[in-house]
């Protein structure tokens, strides 16, 4: 008696520990299914085009863009600068304009007109004052006329590019890619902060806008003279 009464005990105990953990499995979730490892190598993030790095935001709070992004060139900058889509646009058009902003070994300083600014403009870019002096208002007529559209457009970018020199120094006098000699100082703007002023055309500098690998971007609240 004392035996069976044993077993029987021990049968119970048994009989409601493998109970437990069978409520205890059935309660836990189930492990996730292994992904394949061809499978995983797609959820990774891709890697950016050589030459197309992606452009890092300047931290919160750090006024003008004085944060140098030294993996960025200036090509790949200025198309994340809303303000400034038309001159990139006209930049990209001649090799000459488009070369010194994808150059990583020469320093460009970049001082780009805002989108305003241009449209603004009493003649578009392509126009000058002197060709229609000259040949009228059929001056930009047939493939003559596109050939003198073009090279104004040229002419117009490369005023604004100081090839060589960047980081810039007020009072320092640069060339552009034009040719002209170019310098600039500070003045007190009309709300008394310190403006940087681009002579001798004394064209205002807006802001700084970008600091890269080869050069820097400056927005501009005017145009320089192509001529």
């Amino acid at each position: 008696m004392r035996f069976s009464g044993l077993l029987r005990l021990s049968l119970f105990a048994t009989t409601t520990a493998a109970t437990t953990a069978a409520d205890q499995d059935q309660a836990r979730p189930p492990a996730p299914a292994p992904v394949p490892a061809q499978e995983a190598l797609h959820r990774l993030p891709a890697h950016p085009p050589p030459g197309h790095l992606p452009v890092m935001a300047p931290a919160a709070g750090s006024g003008i863009d004085s944060q140098v992004q030294p993996a960025v060139l200036l090509y790949d900058i200025l198309g994340t600068q809303r303000s400034l889509t038309t001159f990139f646009s006209l930049a990209r058009l001649h090799e000459a304009t488009s070369q010194p902003l994808s150059d990583p070994k020469t320093n460009t300083t970049v001082l780009a007109p805002n989108n305003i600014v241009i449209e603004d403009l009493p003649l578009k870019p392509w126009e000058t004052p002197g060709d229609y002096a000259s040949l009228g208002s059929q001056a930009y007529d047939g493939s003559g006329g596109k050939d003198r559209a073009d090279e104004n457009l040229r002419r117009f970018v490369q005023a604004h590019l100081v090839v060589g020199t960047s980081p810039w120094e007020a009072g320092v006098r640069a060339k552009t890619a034009a040719g002209k000699e170019l310098w600039w100082e500070t003045r007190k703007g009309k709300d008394g902060k310190e403006k940087r002023v681009v002579m001798p055309d004394e064209v205002e500098v807006d802001r700084v806008a970008s600091r890269v690998a080869n050069g820097e971007v400056w927005i501009l609240n005017g145009v320089l003279n192509s001529a």
